[in-house]
């Protein structure tokens, strides 16, 4: 009939629109081959009829064989696994153990897993946390406990071969006394004498000083004590080792915690079309049991969804900036990066004059020494405190995204921190060496400022016990005395001041920020204070409890969030910035400085390195040629040789690995503008459909 709508061919349709290319396009629909007409044609296809033998061998082909893990509807997955259990496999003896085998170690290790899992630290209040303010908040507490495991088995490295010796060989070793010094640099009296008011006691712990300056806390009360029974322990190279041996285990730990981040960051980057449908279809943890624990899954993933939506706005934005505006903008950036570098430059002027001074008072008794002695960690703690609070509104003025100001912002903090350290330090090295000059009258006898510094180790670990302690106290200071009634205040008072307050948000970057200082400070003076990150350990479990509260019961959610796959990664850098620093204190402090001869292990030594090769005169012949010929041309040239074509190759690897996402990150893009533009023919197709039989009615 006429009058009946001419019911076009969807494929004549089709070819009708090919003009209409879509952007970016690289190859046309029409021309790809046409799809199976099989309906399950994105089923994984199984082979029935195979055995399980045949099934180990495939699984070393990385294929996912695993039933549970493929993408197959349930009924299909147990109608496998039913006609699995009907078959009869014939296997040969030496397959039975390889899958019998492969059961128990799989078994074994999904045991040792759960095991790990139930004594991990925190896991539900890092669960809570990531739920209910995001991944971004989540990763500082995460950052913390890691730090709290490093530091503890840090400890106990430190006390298995160097304070546990000590104690035992103290009365049966034989300590070799120094007659090779001058007479006035071997004096050293650190127990004061006569009677002690009872408050000293409480000075000396805040100060370090009085009875716990000699002791097993300290460098100083470390003899360099030589056991030779049945077997020779040298303390003093034992304490050299240890220390060496303490950096890399923590640089290796945060090199490889730094490549999880990374692999996580690589997998998560890029596309947000796809990072939306990674969120989307994959981030959902169905071992999830209870109401509690879904519902801070949601908020997690909704945390992840906001972030990503926030910065492809900002984004957007960006890009629709005309060239005059963009101008105006990198101006202004440049503009506040160098009012950033004046007030960073001031605190650190304050601090050098803070240090001299404090140095030049030191010896008073009393709160007024006390006061003194804690005058370097005041200036840094409220230079730590007023200059990134300025640095945060400024990058605010400078418009970047969330995650870019979280990172900026940490930048200039962390620069101010690690330098104010290294400026302490600077301070301490001009008195100590008389500022390099060795034919200084104070450093001509004894090569260091004895004068000032009878035990100078002692006095760097000093410093930094000080620093260490003092940041504890005004973290638990600033949450009794600051927060609370913040908190009090905002709650109970109902004006417009306190609604412009309002509750305080937890700041990551600074708190971050805080973490990296106290565990750069801990890796300065390990070496001068060696229960020094057991105190951190203990002082980090506290922060933790401290920071916990203040977040669930003062803080308010982000109002910006930010991404925290990056920033984890990016914490890890800023942590292995603050690790080099301290790496060079302790390499100088090694070769270079004169050891006191009146304390420690090394009093005899003109440098703490020198033990090293006076070391070789006990080792046997046979061991002596051995270690020169690891340290000479014909071992080094060649391993360096080595090292460089390994490292070629792993350069090599990881950029065809990077093609290769960036390929699969285009395909997934252009299979994305190839489904919006088969949607848009089906409406299209259904509307040309539908308008005959509207007019009709």
């Amino acid at each position: 009939m006429d009058s009946d709508p001419q019911i076009q061919d969807p494929r004549r349709v089709y070819d009708d629109n090919e003009g209409h290319v879509y952007p970016g396009d690289q190859q046309s629909l029409r021309l790809r081959r046409a799809p199976s007409r099989v309906s399950n044609q994105n089923y994984p296809q199984f082979n029935w009829s195979s055995t399980p033998a045949e099934e180990d061998e495939e699984d070393t082909s990385g294929l996912p064989q695993d039933l549970r893990s493929s993408p197959l509807p349930m009924a299909l997955k147990r109608a496998v696994w039913q006609v699995k259990q009907m078959q009869i496999p014939v296997v040969s003896r030496r397959d039975s153990w390889r899958q019998k085998k492969a059961k128990c170690l799989r078994k074994l290790k999904n045991n040792a897993r759960e095991f790990i899992y139930i004594f991990a630290l925190w896991n539900k209040s890092l669960q809570k946390i990531g739920g209910n303010f995001g991944g971004g908040v989540q990763s500082y507490f995460l950052l913390l406990r890691f730090l709290v495991v490093l530091n503890f088995v840090s400890f106990l490295l430190i006390a298995v071969f160097v304070i546990i010796p000590s104690i035992v060989f103290r009365s049966v070793g034989d300590s070799l006394v120094n007659m090779t010094g001058p007479e006035e640099c071997m004096q050293y009296e650190p127990n004061p004498q006569g009677l002690v008011v009872f408050y000293n006691y409480f000075l000396d712990v805040l100060s370090g000083t009085g009875f716990l300056e000699y002791s097993y806390l300290f460098y100083g009360y470390y003899n360099n004590t030589m056991v030779d029974s049945s077997f020779s322990y040298n303390i003093p190279l034992a304490y050299l080792f240890t220390a060496i041996f303490y950096f890399f285990f923590c640089f290796i730990c945060i090199t490889a915690r730094m490549g999880t981040a990374a692999r996580v960051a690589v997998a998560t980057g890029g596309s947000t079309v796809g990072n939306y449908s990674m969120i989307v279809f994959t981030s959902w943890d169905y071992g999830c049991l209870g109401d509690r624990a879904t519902k801070l899954k949601q908020k997690n993933i909704h945390y992840q969804l906001q972030v990503d939506l926030e910065e492809e706005i900002i984004k957007k934005k960006a890009a629709s900036l005309t060239l005059s505006q963009k101008i105006v903008l990198y101006s202004l950036r440049v503009l506040m990066g160098f009012v950033s570098l004046g007030l960073i430059g001031a605190a650190f002027y304050g601090i050098f004059l803070a240090t001299d001074y404090s140095q030049d008072q030191s010896g008073k008794d009393g709160i007024l020494g006390l006061v003194f002695e804690y005058l370097p960690s005041i200036v840094i703690t409220a230079g730590n405190f007023v200059v990134p609070l300025m640095c945060d509104q400024i990058a605010l003025i400078e418009r970047y995204s969330p995650s870019n100001t979280v990172i900026v912002a940490l930048l200039r903090a962390v620069f101010l921190r690690l330098v104010s350290l290294g400026v302490l330090l600077f301070t301490l090295w001009r008195q100590i060496t008389c500022e390099g000059k060795k034919s200084d009258v104070a450093c001509a006898l004894c090569h260091y400022n004895h004068e000032l510094y009878q035990c100078w180790e002692t006095r760097v670990g000093q410093e930094m016990y000080k620093l260490t302690l003092f940041d504890l106290l005004i973290n638990i200071a600033v949450l009794i005395l600051v927060e609370f009634p913040r908190r009090m205040v905002v709650d109970n008072w109902s004006n417009k001041l306190t609604q412009w307050v309002g509750r305080q948000e937890f700041e990551v970057s600074s708190n971050v920020l805080g973490l990296v200082y106290s565990q750069t400070v801990v890796w300065t003076g390990a070496l001068f204070c060696p229960l020094l990150p057991l105190i951190n350990t203990l002082k980090f479990v506290i922060l933790f409890y401290c920071k916990r509260i203040t977040l669930f019961y003062n803080c308010r959610p982000a109002l910006k969030t930010f991404r925290s796959t990056t920033s984890t990664f990016f914490f890890l850098v800023v942590l292995l910035f603050g690790g080099g620093l301290a790496t060079v204190v302790m390499v100088y402090s090694l070769a270079e400085i004169h050891p006191s001869f009146g304390c420690g292990p090394f009093r005899f030594f003109p440098s703490m390195w020198s033990i090293i090769p006076a070391s070789f005169s006990d080792l046997s012949d046979t061991t002596k040629e051995f270690l020169f010929f690891i340290g000479s041309q014909a071992f080094s040239i060649p391993l360096f040789v080595l090292f460089c074509v390994v490292m070629c190759y792993f350069v090599a690897l990881a950029s065809v690995y990077g093609k290769s996402v960036a390929l699969l990150r285009a395909q997934l893009k252009l299979e994305g503008r190839d489904k919006q533009f088969l949607v848009k023919q089906i409406e299209e197709l259904s509307r040309k459909l539908q308008i005959p039989n509207h007019t009709a009615g």
